[in-house]
């Protein structure tokens, strides 16, 4: 086989600076290096000596695609170490706020990022000359998850309402009800929009994958439970450490995380939904089956599908949660500093997002330690680039370039909020 290398020096749709390097040796994939050369940003770094009421704020500001997984997962760990518990309402109120950025973050992958692949579009102008309602439906879709951010957050992006022990300001139950009308809408659509992705063509392949999520005794996961996974992990958030590991390689200046004395993992949607698929509201469940998913996926393409079913499930639990809201007698509980360590974890809408936290008793962080969905993704991304490209050899290069840029943006990766390219090179010898 005559030697080639591929090259992209812009893939677009992706979030922050990234490369892709691949080596092949005759017939067989030598090497895969899913580059990370991104400036690190220091978070954990300069968290240290701030007030740990500062956390949910500072934190916030790494993402500017899912800022209210990083507001949850600080102060879920802040309020564990405080020893404290929010319960009922203000808890309500929580998932709501979380159920308004995974509609805003689905919609935006869904149809800006990840559809134009399968249709054959560069990018979702072109998709949206051509298709312009389609392009539109996600668009409002995405606006209705924004706006429900905006009331319970203070604002769409950067939320600053959201706090350790609950909110600063709760909403009214006349506030909410007029969110009824369009998360009635966004559920049609969101219904639609399974149907609408369902019908994409997914190339080929399947890995066994280890899914990693939480698992809530009676709720689909999205700010408790325990950290479980199909392979028979299931330990209480605090023990995350004692199970997953992250190790630097020269090629990233993120740290790639993974099971200890097993090796990558996935965290995400189709690791939520093979975990969780019993969790699934009914309307869910029966758009899941009726776009011919079985309640285990192991394709990475159809992620695309899962995340539109899981769009269904937050319009569906936004509305639950609205008709049985009764505004709480104060806005947050009192969180007293102590001399402790808290973890948490909450599902932001590309996995699991862990958070640890070591304050004193003035309330002075001492150390801090955040793991993204990215960094517990990036082992599998590498797993799948490398199967997926042993298995395509025969594909020209034009073909093996786009698809294998697909393979990468099926986890939406969210390098850092900043920049959008990546640079893929296929060498072979």
């Amino acid at each position: 086989m005559n030697s080639r290398s591929i090259k992209v020096d812009y893939l677009a749709r992706v979030e922050g600076e990234g490369g892709l390097y691949v080596r092949i040796k005759g017939d067989e994939v030598a090497e895969v290096r899913f580059n990370i050369f991104e400036p690190p940003r220091f978070f954990e770094a300069f968290l240290r000596g701030r007030h740990f009421l500062e956390a949910p704020d500072i934190t916030a500001r790494i993402c500017g695609i899912c800022p209210v997984a990083y507001q949850m997962s600080s102060s879920h760990a802040m309020e564990q170490a405080c020893g404290i518990t929010v319960g009922g309402a203000l808890r309500d109120l929580r998932r709501l706020i979380y159920c308004g950025e995974w509609i805003e973050s689905h919609a935006l992958h869904i149809y800006m990022l990840h559809a134009p692949d399968f249709l054959g579009y560069e990018d979702a102008i072109g998709l949206a000359k051509d298709y312009p309602d389609i392009v539109q439906r996600g668009l409002r879709l995405k606006k209705t998850g924004n706006d429900l951010m905006g009331l319970l957050g203070g604002r769409e992006i950067h939320p600053i309402n959201p706090r350790v022990g609950g909110f600063y300001r709760v909403p009214t139950e006349k506030e909410l009800t007029a969110f009824v009308e369009p998360l009635e809408w966004a559920l049609e659509a969101a219904l639609e929009t399974v149907r609408w992705t369902a019908g994409f063509s997914f190339p080929r392949l399947e890995r066994d994958y280890e899914c990693v999520s939480l698992r809530h005794d009676s709720e689909y996961p999205l700010c408790e439970g325990r950290v479980v996974s199909n392979k028979g992990v299931d330990i209480p958030v605090e023990d995350f450490l004692k199970v997953f590991e992250e190790e630097h390689v020269p090629h990233s200046t993120s740290l790639h995380a993974f099971v200890k004395d097993r090796g990558d993992y996935l965290a995400g949607p189709i690791a939520r939904y093979n975990n969780n698929f019993d969790r699934l509201p009914e309307v869910a469940r029966k758009a899941a089956v009726a776009a011919g998913l079985d309640e285990v996926c192991r394709n990475p393409f159809k992620s695309i599908v899962v995340r539109a079913v899981e769009t269904v499930f937050a319009c569906a639990e936004a509305l639950r949660l609205i008709h049985t809201y009764s505004k709480p007698d104060r806005p947050f509980e009192e969180c007293t500093p102590r001399n402790a360590i808290g973890s948490g974890c909450t599902e932001a809408p590309r996995g699991l997002l862990y958070h640890r936290y070591h304050i004193d008793d003035q309330g002075l962080i001492k150390t801090a330690r955040i793991i993204p969905p990215t960094s517990q993704n990036q082992k599998a991304i590498e797993a799948d680039l490398r199967l997926f490209v042993q298995q395509n050899l025969h594909l020209t290069k034009d073909k093996l370039t786009w698809q294998c840029e697909q393979v990468v943006r099926n986890y939406d990766p969210c390098i850092s909020c900043s920049c959008h390219f990546l640079n893929l090179q296929i060498d072979r010898d």
